[in-house]
């Protein structure tokens, strides 16, 4: 069985491009790839690898055969990178399509996760019927994440980061949106922008607190109905996956189990994070081909 994948790259990656990084060690060519691509494609690897190649190659590894990236309408550089015949011969045993997520009239930017999400199922109707995994571009997921996604048993699940293994300064962490489960481990809601007090609220049984970052196993037909419904948020007046999970949960009870998992993910959010996501790389995949 042939894992599916979707990847969310269809953003515009503005909190990148306004940032300011401290590390005057930082090659400029990275700084200058921070503000003029995707952060999925900015050449932190070794010999230039874009961010993404790594994710695609733990995805190879977990099994998933099925890809489609979401791009923005306004950059195809993904797409230019991935069709070249060197890259379709590195990343040979991948399906790769692409779905465009477009910029409706009258906004600087897309609609958010859950329309990108969207716009990848109108592409690939015939996965109704089944299950696939959705994630972001912009973090390392790990192939025991990714593996966990695809085989799990369940139609729809969610990976349940501990908040202390992340690695992540406390500053940061704590505006991560964390999860809320009942006994059995089924998720109950997703609390974005937590105050202290609802953190402390989410403690699961082990006193852990889960944080999400945005990777789940998603059924194509239970969640579907509600990418098209989900209303904007009210202050980003986004459309955004969280929300549409949470609908669904609320119509589906039990629907979405959370897997607890204690381990780094790499992220790339601003400037700040490249020199630490580029050590992390250079200690965890040596001698790519």
């Amino acid at each position: 069985m042939n894992g599916k994948l979707v990847i969310l790259a269809g953003g515009i990656s503005s909190r990148m491009k306004k940032s300011e990084s401290s590390d005057r060690e930082l090659d400029p060519q990275l700084i200058k790839d921070a503000e003029l691509k995707s952060k999925a494609m900015i050449r932190i690897g070794e010999n230039e690898r874009p961010f993404l190649d790594y994710l695609l190659i733990n995805a190879y590894e977990s099994g998933y055969r099925e890809v489609v990236i979401v791009i923005g309408e306004k950059d195809d550089s993904i797409k230019k990178y991935y069709e070249t015949k060197e890259n379709k011969k590195i990343f040979n045993g991948l399906e790769i399509n692409y779905a465009v997520q477009p910029i409706p009239e009258g906004r600087e930017k897309p609609l958010g996760t859950a329309d990108a999400l969207y716009h990848a199922l109108k592409l690939k109707s015939e996965w109704s019927g089944s299950s696939f995994t959705v994630c972001n571009s912009d973090n390392l997921y790990s192939q025991n994440a990714l593996k966990l996604m695809f085989e799990s048993k369940y139609k729809n699940a969610m990976i349940d980061y501990d908040r202390d293994g992340l690695n992540f300064e406390k500053e940061r962490i704590e505006k991560f949106s964390v999860t809320k489960k009942d006994n059995e481990g089924f998720l109950v809601d997703i609390i974005e922008k937590p105050t202290i007090d609802e953190i402390e609220s989410a403690r699961d049984k082990n006193s852990a607190i889960g944080v999400s970052m945005n990777i789940f196993k998603l059924n194509y037909d239970m969640i579907f109905p509600f990418l098209e419904t989900v209303p904007l948020h009210l202050i980003r007046k986004e459309k955004e996956l969280p929300a549409a999970i949470k609908m669904m949960i609320d119509k589906f009870p039990k629907s979405l189990y959370a897997y607890s998992v204690s381990e780094e993910v790499p992220d790339l959010t601003s400037k700040e994070d490249i020199s630490k996501v580029k050590m992390f790389l250079e200690k965890n995949f040596p001698n790519l081909p």
